[in-house]
């Protein structure tokens, strides 16, 4: 496996972390072995650990793409510059873990279930807010990854009644909200786009861009901190205290005096990071892999397009042909970190590539990793301010929706920090919902997967 070319770290990959158990998810540890850290060269320079106190206008907690983008709107389009902290190394958690399918998404609903939720109106004005979003994205993937794969999003229905679910959302997406996909059939996704074992069918939404995830955030990096942002990797918030009008942030060797705290954590929300934070997220792991290149033949029989996908399983697989011809495979797996490393969760996404695409049985895995995803309980982000009057500020919840939409919520989280209130809309409103049997959830999961599997897979 090839090397990241990466700066000494002073302590290893913890492949078992867990949010739910750790009091913080380490200090200045190694990035997860993923293929994204190994093939995006050496990161480009931070402003190292705190050590000694500081004053600073802003905190922001966590520098992944939410947290380095709201540093970098604040700096561009609000002239102020924020001090970033991070445990680990830039960009350590789901930023550097994900399968780099920016699509038109926010948390888990579909746009029927915006409409079911919301109300017409209030759903076209969500999905303006996305498609503006897309937009400003499309514009960092210009600015940040020199290989972006654009080409939209293919759906794949693996069951026909799940093909009778897509073409039901492709209408709605085209009747109530303009928004052009379209279906297609098993002879053409086989004849132009991919030849996967039971696919019924695919609907294509016309809006995504594959990335390279690493390069992304890598590019956030030297962007922010060109702005005027200062980005301290190996800091890891200890506790926030309120501290007159503002808030003593502080971390292992230094305390950093802040007029207002933004709080981009993402699925490494430790549990006693804020008390306004404690059991707002269920944090559930998705694996990936990624597989040696592809042969030429191999391309031709299995991906014939570099539009990345997604099957309608709820336990859904997500995949792509990288820019290498290496295959990217997704799924979610484990349910603690304690159990992350037993071969089975790997040997499922082998099983999953291998029963899609025959042809690839035996292939060889280069990488192998897998990352926390932050699921709100109500399966939608919000980009708020959780109590009025308080400068305490966070965006959390994508579902793992947010390569693309994190560029939008941090640049509203900085807008929310500068005091402009996004228009009323309810992903800026009110708090994360909490969950009355937040010490169970994981039994609930466990069920709950069975369950998904056992649908999943019926007829």
């Amino acid at each position: 496996m090839a090397d990241p070319q990466l700066r000494p770290t002073g302590a290893p990959y913890d492949p078992t972390y867990d949010p739910l158990t750790h009091a913080t998810p380490g200090t200045d540890r190694n990035y997860a072995p993923t293929y994204w850290v190994a093939t995006a060269g050496i990161p480009p320079e931070d402003d190292g650990p705190v050590t000694g106190d500081k004053d600073a206008d802003v905190v922001i907690v966590g520098s992944g793409f939410t947290g380095l983008s709201c540093a970098l709107s604040l700096a561009r389009d609000h002239g102020i510059k924020a001090t970033v902290l991070e445990a680990n190394r830039v960009a350590w958690g789901c930023s550097t873990r994900n399968g780099g399918q920016g699509q038109t998404a926010s948390g888990r609903l579909s746009r029927s279930q915006w409409i079911a939720r919301y109300g017409r109106e209030t759903a076209l004005k969500l999905h303006a807010e996305i498609m503006e979003g897309f937009d400003y994205f499309t514009d960092l993937v210009r600015e940040f990854d020199p290989d972006p794969q654009p080409g939209g999003h293919l759906y794949v229905a693996h069951r026909p009644r799940t093909f009778e679910k897509l073409a039901m959302e492709s209408a709605v997406a085209n009747d109530v909200f303009g928004y052009s996909t379209r279906m297609m059939g098993a002879d053409e996704l086989k004849g132009n786009w991919l030849d996967e074992v039971g696919a019924v069918g695919a609907l294509h939404e016309p809006l995504g861009i594959g990335i390279h995830p690493a390069k992304y955030a890598f590019g956030y990096l030297q962007a922010a901190r060109a702005a005027g942002a200062t980005v301290h990797p190996s800091s890891p918030v200890l506790g926030i205290d309120r501290d007159g009008p503002g808030f003593r942030v502080r971390t292992p060797h230094g305390t950093v005096r802040a007029r207002a705290v933004a709080i981009a954590t993402g699925g490494y929300t430790s549990q006693g990071l804020h008390p306004r934070l404690r059991s707002r997220i269920m944090p559930i792991l998705s694996n990936s892999l990624v597989t040696r290149p592809l042969t030429p033949e191999e391309v031709a029989a299995t991906f014939r397009t570099t539009t990345f996908v997604t099957d309608t399983r709820t336990l859904r697989f997500y995949y792509r042909r990288l820019p290498d011809d290496r295959v990217q495979i997704g799924s979610r797996s484990a349910i603690t970190g304690a159990d992350a490393t037993h071969p089975r969760h790997l040997q499922l996404l082998v099983d999953g590539l291998h029963a899609k695409f025959p042809m690839l049985e035996g292939i060889r895995v280069d990488y192998s990793w897998w990352g926390w995803v932050d699921v709100s309980h109500d399966m939608m982000p919000r980009i708020v301010q959780p109590e009025p009057g308080e400068p305490l500020f966070y965006s959390l919840g994508y579902g793992g929706n947010g390569v693309s939409f994190s560029a939008q919520a941090g640049r509203r989280l900085a807008g929310l920090v500068a005091g402009r209130r996004p228009a009323g809309l309810p992903i800026y409103e009110g708090a994360l919902p909490g969950h009355p049997f937040a010490p169970f959830r994981r039994i609930g999961q466990r069920m709950l997967y069975r369950w998904y599997h056992h649908r999943d897979e019926a007829a």
